[in-house]
């Protein structure tokens, strides 16, 4: 997959992810199970978050461009576990139809305002679905079923990551770094960091091969590994690792302020 997941499989993706998550707090045998890859939360916690951010982010689409979120008051989440798969597919359906109803342009309120990332509804849609697709695996792995991302999710999971969730104008505050990801499945990607921010880019395969030297350090898995190690579900111990470290430590104790 050479470009990015067009809108409608976007959409799908999102649904089946659900559908996915749905299956494994089925298969639970309470909503107390305690969720070992969000370690403060049971699987009642999990549902809940999930299910009022497809909520909140159908309210943000909906109300089109703005400088700030709509106010929304807090829902009512059902505990009794049918109920609660119930909502959860209710508030789904919700972010769902707010994304087709908007199409794939329209702008909004995102918070990654000064990323790589458009402010558009596509843009939350790429960004939703990692969040459902994650997050099923944070409700295998508490059920004792964890599968990885369907491929075409985690390669696209990559690509949306470190540009939604890693370029910033924010000054980065260690020495100058560049550091690459490879996937296992062909695909590569490189980050600049520098006091002027971050700035990631897709590498063509043949410049990753050559210029390899070029990073200070790499790290290279499979698509779904490089994403849970992007999300912290993995340490990067999990990852096959080229040059120095540290800046990946230093990468994941980041917190830059706009």
């Amino acid at each position: 997959m050479e470009k990015p997941l067009e809108f409608v499989d976007l959409l799908r993706l999102m649904d089946e992810r659900a559908t996915a998550f749905r299956a494994a707090v089925a298969a639970a045998p309470s909503l107390d199970v305690r969720v070992p890859t969000c370690p403060e939360w049971t699987l009642f916690d999990l549902v809940q978050h999930l299910g009022e951010g497809r909520l909140r982010w159908a309210a943000i689409v909906a109300a089109g461009p703005a400088d700030a979120p709509p106010a929304r008051t807090a829902p009512v989440v059902p505990r009794e576990r049918e109920a609660l798969l119930a909502w959860f597919a209710a508030s789904t359906r919700e972010l769902l139809d707010a994304l087709r109803e908007a199409g794939p342009d329209r702008g909004c309120w995102t918070w990654w305002g000064s990323s790589q990332s458009p402010q558009t509804t596509e843009a939350v849609a790429r960004h939703q679905l990692q969040q459902v697709a994650v997050h099923t695996y944070d409700a295998q792995v508490a059920v004792g079923a964890p599968q990885p991302l369907p491929t075409e999710v985690a390669l696209d999971g990559i690509d949306e990551f470190v540009t939604t969730c890693v370029a910033t104008t924010a000054g980065w505050p260690h020495k100058p770094a560049v550091v690459d990801y490879h996937a296992t499945e062909g695909r590569s990607w490189r980050l600049w960091f520098s006091a002027d921010g971050a700035r990631a880019a897709r590498l063509p395969t043949s410049a990753a091969a050559e210029d390899s030297e070029a990073a200070y350090v790499s790290a290279r898995g499979t698509a779904n590994e490089l994403v849970m190690f992007c999300y912290g579900r993995i340490s990067m111990d999990s990852l096959q690792l080229d040059g120095d470290r540290r800046v990946f430590d230093q990468l994941i104790a980041w917190e830059p302020e706009e």
